[in-house]
């Protein structure tokens, strides 16, 4: 890639501050290797409590994205945490709509940035990705080659593909919008203005550290307020660090997410490499995507979303 197309990426932390600075570093420096340029390294900087900055910095991080005389290519969040739902009420949306949709920037995160991609898409329509971020998954010594390739393969194309073994599911073929994020984060914003309705859609979850009565309950919540039983598919993705405790008496994920299956109504997947893990896939949050399952195999197929206006699928350095 020539220099005057080299991948511009913009940092954005509108969670929690960068507590691992060597994974960071080594972040910064794994994108310049793969021939990006790097902007927006003052927020590595910051540290306000448990955030990365104040309200009002954090928040300006994105705001800022309308303003800009020249668009990232890539704004890419450092980490999750927590800190988006206070920043909501004060995001620009019509500033940012009228400047984003139609062009070809990728927001991408997960975890914590799933409010941020939930408010974005109900407020302005736009689609954003679920996907790596700096330090947790460009950071690491070593890092995932299936988190690097399927980022640079999706965001560098108008189409992508993710498959997965999903074991003995019922065999579909679907569509519909693919949305979906952090479980607890989804929850958190239902009967709020920043839960996008979405009818038709193939719904994907993960979560971290939640014991598995807790992820049960979250998924309770989602079928008992009608969003569930609107979809026409559930992914069940990562859930990292669940345990149970002495008390669950032999009660365990495995017993909740088949709860889920008996009230789903709808067809419900697993196994699909997305959440707190070092295998991700990078999903087009709100793209038109279609889900095949034959034998122990799912696929899904998206389209429709912001991508790079020249192609960059650089080796992993």
């Amino acid at each position: 890639m020539h220099a005057d197309h080299a991948c511009r990426v913009r940092l954005i932390a509108p969670s929690g501050y960068p507590h691992d600075r060597d994974a960071m570093t080594r972040g910064v420096a794994r994108l310049r290797g793969a021939g990006c340029t790097v902007d927006g390294l003052d927020v590595l900087d910051r540290t306000e409590l448990r955030y990365a900055g104040s309200d009002v910095q954090r928040v300006a991080d994105i705001n800022a994205l309308a303003t800009l005389d020249t668009l990232p290519d890539i704004a890419l969040s450092i980490r999750g945490g927590y800190g988006v739902t206070r920043l909501l009420e004060h995001v620009q949306y019509d500033a940012l709509r009228e400047r984003l949709v139609g062009e070809s920037i990728a927001l991408v995160g997960h975890s914590d940035f799933t409010a941020l991609q939930m408010a974005l898409y109900a407020k302005v329509g736009l689609v954003t990705f679920g996907g790596p971020m700096l330090g947790p998954d460009f950071g690491p010594v070593s890092m995932s080659p299936l988190t690097w390739r399927h980022f640079w393969r999706t965001v560098s194309a108008p189409q992508g593909k993710a498959s997965w073994d999903c074991g003995d599911a019922a065999e579909c073929d679907l569509e519909g919008p693919l949305w979906g994020g952090n479980l607890a984060m989804l929850c958190s914003l239902l009967g709020t203005p920043y839960f996008p309705h979405i009818d038709g859609g193939i719904l994907f979850v993960e979560d971290v550290g939640e014991p598995p009565f807790r992820i049960e309950r979250l998924l309770y919540q989602l079928h008992l307020s009608g969003v569930l039983g609107r979809q026409r598919a559930l992914i069940l993705a990562d859930f990292t660090q669940c345990r149970p405790t002495a008390y669950d008496n032999g009660y365990d994920l495995a017993d909740g997410f088949a709860q889920v299956r008996r009230i789903a109504g709808i067809p419900v997947l697993s196994g699909m490499p997305f959440g707190h893990a070092a295998d991700k896939f990078t999903l087009p949050f709100g793209a038109p995507a279609r889900l095949r399952v034959m034998g122990q195999r799912a696929s899904l197929d998206f389209r429709g979303y912001p991508h790079l206006r020249q192609p960059h699928e650089p080796s992993m350095t």
